[in-house]
């Protein structure tokens, strides 16, 4: 992540047959459409991941486009790099947070931009690697970090929090209604030995609800997970950040398209968006989200809870 006064640039792009294990962007006809990048335009893409979204837009701003590829995650970031070397020097890959996005286009010499993108969702690497912590799925050490670079990971969480400390925060970003029974029974087991890996702590939460509550369509552990990869990476707080200045952000007529999925960030946006509106920052294009086609939900069904959502920046007064 980006801290001190200088960009943290990416080393210099690898071939493309270094890229492999991409993840699969979800929407990319609609952000194309909505987000309408053309020749000689700056986008950020602010969730750049392994470069889906990136590397379909980055055609279209040729010759002399700008395009600012940043992501938390600095492996993601390289195989991104790879596919997107073909580009040169019109594209910047910036390993850091979309929440530092004024320092980071300064650092670059740029004010304001024409087009924002965020895909909020998971990496396919993120969750299918297990040594990442991110799933349940497969044991792994309890991390969830995007950015590995930071120190709190989710084993901290888990075993210094209090109890009523992580009752609040399993409520809150999990929406669980066992938190309290999940939080005490955490408390109880990590006096013993500390909870280190995934499935450890997912066969914790599952012994900790009801019985009835252990076969419906989510794991019991789901939303316990979601809340520590929220917290560990301070997701609401880095939306947050970024609505608040995303005016400052956008030339006239500039665009930023948003895509989340689920309900917590979704509200954030939807609320920031139509306060922009009242406000005359902005107008906002979609009145309801976006969602993706039936046929893309069949192919790819992590795509599933995806909402998209469109604003314009006001022409200058």
């Amino acid at each position: 992540m980006l801290l001190g006064d200088d960009v943290e640039l990416m080393p210099p792009m690898p071939t493309r047959s270094d890229a492999g294990g991409w993840h699969q962007p979800v929407m990319v006809e609609e952000v194309l459409s909505w987000l309408a990048p053309r020749p000689g335009a700056a986008i950020v893409d602010g969730t750049a991941g392994t470069g889906g979204h990136t590397i379909a837009i980055a055609p279209r701003l040729l010759p002399e486009g700008r395009l600012i590829a940043i992501d938390r995650d600095h492996t993601a970031l390289q195989r991104a790099a790879a596919r997107l070397a073909d580009f040169g020097s019109m594209v910047s890959m910036l390993h850091g947070n979309y929440r530092e996005l004024p320092q980071l286009l300064q650092q670059l010499g740029l004010e304001a931009v024409d087009g924002v993108l965020l895909d909020l969702g998971m990496s396919s690497l993120q969750v299918d690697d297990p040594g990442r912590g991110f799933s349940f799925l497969s044991d792994g050490p309890l991390d969830m970090r995007m950015d590995q670079s930071e120190t709190a990971s989710a084993e901290t969480l888990v075993n210094t929090l209090s109890v009523d400390e992580l009752e609040e925060l399993i409520r809150s970003l999990g929406e669980e209604r066992f938190a309290r029974r999940i939080a005490q029974r955490i408390g109880r087991e990590r006096i013993a030995a500390p909870i280190t890996t995934t499935r450890q702590l997912a066969a914790l939460i599952a012994s900790s609800v009801p019985p009835a509550a252990r076969y419906g369509r989510l794991h019991p552990a789901t939303r316990t997970f979601q809340a520590l990869r929220m917290a560990v990476n301070d997701e609401l707080g880095a939306l947050e950040a970024l609505l608040a200045c995303l005016a400052d952000l956008l030339k006239p007529g500039g665009r930023a398209v948003i895509i989340t999925f689920h309900s917590l960030e979704d509200r954030l946006v939807k609320r920031a968006f139509l306060q922009g509106q009242r406000n005359g920052a902005w107008r906002v294009l979609t009145k309801k989200p976006v969602r993706p086609s039936e046929a893309e939900r069949e192919r790819n069904p992590r795509a599933r809870s995806a909402k998209l959502r469109v604003i314009e920046r006001c022409p200058a007064t």
